[in-house]
């Protein structure tokens, strides 16, 4: 994956984002050079991976299988805030996918901020890891619902669902739908959380690589949540 890719989907994803009143703190404009000047007094933002996050998840194919994410707030076993909680920003273009993943711990709202309709295909996980063909029931929208092995469900703006551990998903922005920009749509997703640990808690049905190297074709405009400096 090339940085110049990288670059243009950050600013792709700041427009969209404000376009739906999701406005960032200060450190998701924070350039390169403003991190130069920047101390242990953000080692919050550097520990607990605040900040922009891009991959494509070692696939090679970023327009159908990626991710651009934002997180706002999580708390780190190497940071004692005491935060048990966490919140990013997720850009959903219409069709792009992350692959398939379930969380060991992690329970997870997922609520459509705005621009289009989200779709979240939905099944448990067997004790190996493997979709399960058995129902089950979660809670969408605040209430109790029958869900179908593999059902996709459609959230509209506003609406949303909780996840449980252990409950494979995988979740995109619906064809036809969100804001368009160029020749794409667009539409956010927010994550409300237990605390994101992307290096334990994921489990993924296919190859997967969470944190990528880049071909540095151009200049990085902003650090990634693996890419800062020490203080």
């Amino acid at each position: 994956m090339k940085r110049s890719t990288v670059n243009r989907v950050i600013e792709t994803a700041k427009e969209v984002f404000a376009t739906v009143g999701m406005q960032l703190p200060p450190f998701g404009h924070w350039t390169v050079d403003d991190w130069k000047s920047k101390g242990a007094e953000c080692d919050e933002i550097r520990q607990c991976l605040l900040g922009w996050d891009v991959t494509d998840f070692g696939q090679g194919n970023f327009p159908v299988i990626g991710r651009v994410l934002f997180t706002l707030r999580n708390g780190a076993k190497s940071y004692p805030s005491g935060k048990d909680y966490a919140e990013k920003l997720i850009l959903d273009p219409e069709n792009q996918k992350p692959p398939r993943h379930y969380h060991r711990h992690k329970m997870e709202d997922i609520i459509n901020r705005g621009g289009g309709n989200i779709m979240v295909r939905l099944c448990k996980a067997t004790a190996d890891g493997q979709e399960s063909p058995e129902d089950f029931k979660m809670q969408v929208n605040g209430v109790t619902t029958a869900i179908k092995s593999g059902q996709i469900l459609r959230l509209t703006p506003g609406e949303s669902l909780c996840i449980p551990p252990r409950t494979i998903h995988q979740f995109w922005g619906e064809e036809g739908t969100g804001i368009k920009i160029g020749n794409q749509r667009y539409t956010v997703s927010g994550e409300v959380s237990r605390v994101c640990d992307d290096f334990e808690d994921n489990c993924w049905l296919e190859p997967c690589e969470r944190f990528i190297t880049f071909d540095e074709d151009e200049p990085r405009k902003h650090y990634l949540v693996h890419e800062y400096p020490k203080a």
